[in-house]
């Protein structure tokens, strides 16, 4: 689709319609209840509308028109050229000798804007290359700070599991990972062999937590004494996906229980 943006105009590709739509409304919270019926694939022109809430939200966009074979083209064109406009950023970053990396460089489709992406460790006076950029590429310039996850998100790549990576498949943001989800779930405490592409703890940590609280809450803790037929026994390890529990009695001796059958 062709859609209006706050300078121009750009591409965008739908993402999503009826209740899965209205799903994502709610958590942006940029627009009200939702018609039951998705609308046509092409609405009729209507003034800018601002979302519930007042001026401060984000606002309700139109949409244009379905894009032609004309703007799919156009959009693919300027996929392709943001990699030497990518270069070209880069070359002119280490002239002005600034501490930033470039990430990313995004034209808007109707070339009135030019976002690139970078990241640093520090603020960084760019006002200098800005004026560069702009007389370069003759257009509005927007850089654009990013961290390491959003990196991750933009230039995407494969995990330590073999897989995509979360933030760029399917994780809507990425949030911070501290390192006592990890001692929660028993997993080594080296940052090295717990962290992601980007330098940073592995997304998994945080949305899959909530998943290993559940689980412990159904087995006794490490380090109890519960009472079994043989005597009393020490709580020494359990496994929550194999569902067993390694028990250690008065005299030393060590067994491995089914989790239903130490209830039992």
């Amino acid at each position: 689709m062709i859609v209006e943006v706050e300078r121009g105009q750009d591409f965008g590709v739908v993402s999503a319609v009826g209740a899965v739509a209205e799903k994502k409304c709610e958590r942006c919270g940029a627009c009200g209840p939702q018609p039951a019926q998705p609308s046509p694939p092409v609405p009729a022109p209507a003034p800018q509308a601002e979302a519930e809430g007042g001026s401060d939200g984000p606002s309700i966009r139109n949409i244009v028109r379905v894009a032609t074979p004309d703007d799919r083209k156009t959009a693919a064109d300027l996929r392709i050229n943001e990699e030497e406009v990518r270069r070209t950023v880069r070359d002119r970053v280490r002239h002005h000798n600034l501490p930033m990396k470039v990430s990313d460089a995004e034209w808007q489709w109707d070339k009135r804007k030019l976002t690139i992406y970078f990241t640093a460790e520090q603020r960084v006076d760019f006002r200098a290359l800005v004026r560069d950029l702009a007389g370069l590429f003759r257009t509005r310039i927007e850089l654009r700070q990013i961290g390491a996850r959003d990196e991750a998100k933009r230039l995407d790549g494969i995990g330590r599991c073999g897989r995509q990576l979360c933030i760029a498949s399917w994780l809507p943001e990425g949030r911070p990972v501290s390192l006592s989800l990890a001692k929660a779930q028993g997993l080594s405490l080296n940052p090295v062999q717990i962290s992601g592409p980007c330098g940073r703890l592995l997304c998994c940590l945080h949305y899959e937590h909530d998943f290993y609280v559940q689980q412990r809450k159904r087995f006794p803790k490490e380090g109890k004494t519960v009472k079994t037929s043989t005597g009393n026994e020490r709580v020494i390890a359990v496994d929550i996906f194999r569902e067993r529990v390694t028990l250690r009695s008065d005299d030393g001796a060590t067994r491995v229980v089914a989790l239903d059958e130490l209830h039992q």
